[in-house]
C-alpha cells in the first residue's frame, strides 16, 4: 500500500526520567488532584503527516534520523493505524501538551524531503501518561492536573503558551496533534 498517511512516533527515555519523577512528586505532595496519582510518565509524541509508503517502510525511514529521536538514549514506538495500540496502558489517562504555534518540527520536515523528495508536516507534543488509584475519576483528576492555574492547581501545561488535550487508554486518536480546534488549557473537557 502506498497511500499518504499520518504516523505517530512515541518516544520515551530509556533511563529514568527525572522531570517526570519530579512532576509526580510535586503532584502527590502539593496538589489535591495529584494525591490519587499512582504513576506518571512523560513521552514525546511526534506526528508525521503526508508520507507515502507502507507502515514498515515509514517506520524504518523514521528510525534513520536523529531529527526524530536518539536511539542511544530513547526508545521509539511507531503507530500507523488507529487500531494499533500505543505504548500506553488502557488504564492510563493521557494529557497531550502542545506549544501554541510551536509544535512544528521544520528540521525533521527538511530531512524527510531531502531523503524522499516528499513534503511532510511533522508536529511534536509532550504526552503525559497518568495512572490513578482505583476509584478515582481519572478524567477529572487529569484535567485538574493539566492546566496550571496557581501553585495549588494544575501542573502540566502553562495556559499562557500551551494547549492540552485528553484521551484515555492505549488507542489515542490518530491523528491527534493535527486535530482542530485545540482546546485551551483553561477549559475542562471530556475524553474522546
Amino acid at each position: 500500500m502506498s497511500s499518504r498517511r499520518v504516523v505517530q512516533a512515541y518516544v520515551e527515555l530509556r533511563a529514568e526520567d527525572v522531570e517526570a519523577e519530579s512532576a509526580y512528586q510535586v503532584a502527590r505532595e502539593r496538589l489535591a488532584a495529584g494525591r490519587a496519582l499512582a504513576s506518571l510518565r512523560r513521552l514525546r509524541l511526534i506526528e508525521l503527516a503526508g508520507a507515502s509508503g507502507d507502515a514498515v517502510a515509514l517506520a524504518a525511514r523514521l528510525h534513520l534520523s536523529t531529527q526524530f529521536y536518539n536511539p542511544a538514549k530513547e526508545r521509539c514506538h511507531v503507530r500507523a493505524e488507529p487500531h494499533e495500540p500505543a505504548p500506553v496502558a488502557a488504564d492510563e489517562t493521557l494529557v497531550l501538551v502542545l506549544e501554541r504555534g510551536g509544535e512544528r518540527r521544520p528540521g525533521a520536515e527538511r530531512w524527510w524531503r531531502h531523503e524522499t523528495a516528499e513534503r511532510v508536516v511533522v508536529r511534536e507534543g509532550t504526552l503525559w501518561a497518568l495512572r490513578f488509584e482505583p476509584g478515582t475519576d481519572a478524567a477529572a483528576a487529569a484535567a485538574a492536573l493539566a492546566a496550571t492555574r496557581d501553585r495549588a492547581h494544575g501542573l502540566l501545561a502553562n495556559p499562557h503558551a500551551q494547549d492540552y488535550r485528553l484521551a484515555q487508554g492505549a488507542a489515542p486518536p490518530l491523528p491527534w496533534i493535527s486535530q482542530r480546534p485545540a482546546r485551551r488549557t483553561g477549559r475542562p473537557g471530556r475524553l474522546p
